[in-house]
């Protein structure tokens, strides 16, 4: 399942510092980033979701969701 939002993101930290967008939602969207359904072929440590624009390690995705712990724990 992929949660599509109609922009690109460089990165998942710029996902992370969205103003417009609830933690409960870039939660969400960074989970299914992490998925094995976004690895790139023959590196399993990349993704390249359809939001991002170029791939990302997946330990990147995996941060950025532990810098959401406290914002969701609220």
């Amino acid at each position: 399942m992929s949660i599509h939002y109609f922009r690109s993101f460089h990165d998942p930290e710029e996902l992370v510092s969205h103003p417009q967008l609830e933690p409960e939602v870039k939660r969400a969207i960074l989970a299914s980033w992490a998925s094995d359904a976004f690895t790139v072929r023959s590196q399993p440590t990349l993704r390249k979701p359809p939001e991002l624009s170029q791939p990302v390690p997946v330990q990147n995705v995996l941060d950025a969701l532990k810098k959401l712990d406290p914002i969701c724990r609220q």
